[in-house]
């Protein structure tokens, strides 16, 4: 049998060996390899050719949206505010601003070295040597947030804080962020260093409305930032961090630490030598501010409006007298916080003016102005009670009567009404200034119809300056029309000034742009004759010495007022006088209720309202 001849396995070919014989591949020739480098070079370049012109015309797409709504620098530099308005006390201290308060343009060379050093040391202390970005601040921050976990600390350099706060607002969004990188380029590349320092020192915000440091200066410390001493520059600069919280005006106590956070940083630096920091840092100190005087700003404000140039810059000095509205506020505090939280009593008003001039000197419109604006001294009407009887008695002495003459207390009908006194009982035939002094409603009411009825006691009470609505019925004699706190209380100016009608202002001068505003005033008008004016004063000082507002007697001093209570203790006022050791004394005029008019719990005019009328009355200055 034939048999295969074996094969060794190395001899075996693949599994898919072809029986075709193997030809080798033409290699190509190398002229043909050059050809083909040439064409992948030229597409190479054909495609980065495109691709740089797709990026430089999504460059320029993003340029164009970015800097669509970019503000002109140029115009922004001399940008539009505000006009300020200012208002001081009769001290010249400032009480209240509004608008954007500026001051004066400076240099460098203006300001004492110690201010632009304190605000390189503590915003950005490479100022002179990044190119408006500081690289280095900005990683810095960056890791400090990082291990934070939040934003804590920003790299901001003063030249991006002038485009940012000039410029642009304060939204976080990428748009914004580039667009402060453009116009922090562009400062850099059109002003020096020392000009866009000398920018932002012109117009960063330093809180309370001012803008600036010279502004800050006269606002915080009444002189000009030429004048600042070491630690008045430090706290200038240190405001910027948090304008609202580090205000003197708003935190004394944070102002004076932020303050000494920059005087380290100036140590820091080398700008100042620990010593000085220290000494520094040991005399600062703040005037004590003697009141919020709130409702005395609005009033003046409003008055003060109306007087202004469109546009100008207003500087108004009026009558407040700070010590004065800080007794005020403290003793009507005492008041409201005290015996009057027990009785129901959540509001309150005082005036306080000169009655000679008709100057006034403090106003509370009532209890917490931040809490509660409503002035409830000037804009509140309400009924006053008995405190309107002085006009009824002054009636009934222009028509020949006398504090000595009877007039008879016993019951009387008109109609269906039928006025009783608050005391129950009847005195019979009582003098006038008896009558007064207890407050008797019926003499009152018989007073009124001797004189003709309410028409002539209405033309007293408006010769005397009571403008507000009056009812033309009987019921007038107990003070049932609804009138302000402040037109009584210039009113009763009439009684105690010798018989002049004043009409109560807080304006004393004004000065728009520097330049001062001509200023007139009502001037006093002869309304009383001045020996029936002193009759009024002889009864109305009965009233405190024996009668209803024997609580608001001060020993050593002639007092003299009118107390008032309307129905279901709504309302409780006093509106009195008292002497002064020179000059011609003042009218306090209080008034306690509440403003959704619920009754008090037993309060009359001689109770709470006379109390408070003391309390002030003993503390003036």
């Amino acid at each position: 049998m034939y048999q295969a001849p074996k094969i060794d396995p190395e001899d075996r070919p693949p599994a898919r060996w072809n029986a075709a014989p193997l030809v080798p591949r033409a290699m190509p020739a190398p002229e043909a390899v050059a050809p083909r480098r040439r064409r992948w070079r030229w597409a190479l370049l054909k495609y980065s050719f495109l691709l740089g012109i797709w990026a430089i015309v999504l460059g320029g797409l993003g340029l164009v949206y970015f800097a669509w709504d970019l503000p002109r620098p140029e115009a922004a530099l001399d940008a539009a505010r505000r006009p300020s308005l200012t208002l001081q006390d009769q001290s010249g201290q400032v009480i209240a601003s509004y608008g954007d308060i500026v001051g004066d343009p400076l240099r460098l060379s203006d300001l004492p070295p110690a201010l632009p050093a304190a605000a390189v040391a503590v915003e950005d202390r490479r100022f002179y040597g990044h190119f408006g970005i500081d690289l280095i601040g900005v990683a810095r921050a960056a890791w400090i947030n990082l291990l934070a976990g939040r934003l804590v600390q920003g790299g901001s350099t003063i030249t991006q804080q002038v485009a940012k706060n000039l410029f642009l607002t304060s939204a976080r969004t990428t748009k914004r962020k580039v667009q402060e990188l453009m116009l922090t380029l562009w400062l850099e590349n059109h002003f020096t260093k020392q000009e866009i320092l000398e920018i932002w020192l012109n117009r960063i915000y330093l809180g309370s409305g001012a803008w600036g440091v010279d502004a800050a200066a006269r606002l915080y410390f009444g002189v000009s930032a030429r004048n600042v001493n070491l630690w008045q520059a430090a706290l200038l600069a240190g405001l910027t961090k948090a304008p609202s919280r580090y205000s003197p005006r708003v935190d004394p106590v944070a102002a004076a630490g932020r303050a000494r956070e920059v005087l380290a940083a100036m140590v820091a630096t080398g700008k100042i030598t620990q010593a000085q920091a220290t000494e520094a840092g040991a005399q600062i100190t703040f005037p004590p501010r003697a009141s919020s005087a709130g409702w005395y700003a609005d009033w003046i404000a409003e008055q003060a409006q109306p007087l202004l140039p469109d546009g100008a810059d207003a500087v108004v000095r009026t009558s407040l007298n700070p010590a004065v509205q800080a007794v005020v506020e403290a003793k009507l505090a005492a008041i409201i916080d005290g015996p009057g939280l027990a009785a129901n009593v959540s509001q309150a008003a005082v005036i306080v003016l000169d009655p000679a001039t008709g100057a006034v000197q403090a106003m509370a419109g009532g209890r917490d102005h931040r809490t509660a604006p409503f002035n409830r001294a000037v804009v509140a009407r309400r009924q006053p009670g008995s405190s309107f009887k002085p006009f009824v008695w002054l009636a009934a002495l222009e028509k020949g009567l006398r504090p000595e003459d009877t007039v008879l207390d016993a019951p009387i009908r008109l109609g269906t009404w039928a006025p009783t006194n608050f005391e129950k009982g009847y005195r019979g035939e009582i003098s006038l200034e008896e009558a007064l002094a207890q407050s008797v409603n019926t003499v009152s009411v018989r007073l009124l119809l001797q004189v003709g009825g309410p028409k002539p006691v209405i033309a007293v009470a408006r010769r005397l300056g009571i403008t507000s609505n009056l009812p033309l019925n009987d019921t007038l004699a107990l003070g049932t029309g609804e009138v302000g706190l402040l037109e009584l209380a210039g009113a009763y100016a009439s009684f105690f000034n010798g018989g002049q009608r004043v009409t109560p202002y807080g304006i004393d001068a004004i000065t728009a742009d520097r330049h001062d505003l001509p200023l007139t005033r009502p001037g006093t008008v002869q309304v009383i004759d001045p020996d029936l004016a002193a009759m009024m004063v002889r009864m109305l000082s009965a009233v405190v010495a024996r009668g209803s507002g024997r609580a608001a007697a001060v020993p050593g001093h002639l007092v003299a007022g009118k107390s008032g209570t309307t129905q279901d203790f709504r309302d409780a006022w006093f509106v009195g006088f008292i002497s002064a050791a020179s000059g011609p004394g003042r009218i306090v005029a209080v008034w306690l209720g509440n403003d959704d008019n619920q009754p008090m719990k037993g309060i009359t005019g001689g109770s709470l309202p006379a109390k408070l009328f003391h309390d002030i009355a003993e503390q003036l200055p």
